[in-house]
């Protein structure tokens, strides 16, 4: 089955629980981004994350989740949009560290000291919202897990896979969000908490049973209502025109520096890797405010 997400509600309507499979474009992502064995994992679950909180959105809504910390990975962004288009980026993609107790070293390589910071577009124009937590584990679903309580108010668990195979490729992403509305039942909420605890392999669930099976597994007993699934992909938002907007940002000093040194300008997608050439002619055309203006407007 191609990546998607499934949501569905309990029948009193106080547990909402989202899953999702991410595995294809996990591992188109991965390709672009030329990323280390773990610098893979910890993308494949940031990638599971993003897909998660997409799935909270209205229509032309927009997320943006941004791990910081002080390890080799530098940073590693995830953009969602409501129609289930999510895209990623790391900021070194070769970042490695020693595996612990056998596990791969995510925390390692984000690093323990750092913020997550959620970013979202309400589609209504102006600023987005953003809120910021400080890192909880850098494991990356507790983090998640701990905004979505701390800053919105909204009790959450989060479970994230990802793994690898023999040749190294991504071979099984995807993941859980459960979430407690208001006027939730506290005895639903703990049986499923329970159930949270001493849920097996994920992975496993994953590759073998699917996302409608284990959101079946979280319910348990308790009774509920598969909403829909949508389809996700890996799309990107980059085009000539946003890179030129970004170089109306420049002052004209830079960019003439541009025309003179380098006669024109390429400019990198850092999530899909496309690049883009402008030339010395627009570049000119930028340095000069009433140009500017109409080539953007």
């Amino acid at each position: 089955m191609h990546d998607h997400i499934i949501r569905a509600l309990s029948t009193r309507g106080g547990i909402r629980i989202l899953a999702c499979s991410v595995s294809s474009l996990a591992r188109q992502i991965c390709t672009l981004q030329r990323t280390s064995a773990t610098a893979s994992i910890a993308l494949g679950r940031g990638l599971a994350a993003g897909a998660l909180m997409g799935g909270l959105l209205k229509e032309r809504q927009r997320i943006a989740l941004k791990f910081e910390g002080n390890g080799p990975l530098q940073k590693m962004i995830i953009e969602a949009d409501h129609d289930g288009a999510v895209r990623a980026t790391v900021g070194n993609p070769l970042a490695e560290a020693e595996p612990v107790n056998g596990r791969w070293n995510v925390a390692g390589i984000i690093g323990k000291a750092g913020f997550l910071t959620v970013s979202k577009d309400i589609g209504m124009g102006g600023e987005p919202y953003r809120g910021t937590v400080q890192l909880c584990t850098s494991e990356i679903g507790d983090d998640l897990a701990y905004y979505l309580t701390d800053s919105e108010q909204i009790p959450s668990a989060v479970g994230l896979a990802a793994t690898i195979d023999s040749d190294s490729v991504l071979s099984v992403c995807g993941g859980f969000l459960v979430q407690a509305l208001p006027g939730a039942d506290e005895s639903e909420i703990d049986a499923i908490m329970t159930i949270i605890s001493s849920l097996p392999s994920l992975s496993n669930i994953l590759q073998e049973e699917g996302t409608q099976a284990l959101v079946s597994r979280l319910f348990g007993d308790t009774s509920y209502t598969l909403l829909e699934t949508q389809q996700l992909e890996f799309r990107c938002s980059c085009s000539h025109e946003k890179v030129i907007r970004a170089l109306s940002t420049f002052v004209p000093a830079d960019l003439h520096t541009m025309i003179h040194e380098d006669q024109g300008a390429t400019v990198t997608c850092e999530f899909c890797q496309q690049h883009y050439t402008i030339a010395a002619e627009e570049l000119h055309l930028l340095a000069t405010s009433d140009s500017s203006n109409s080539l953007i407007a």
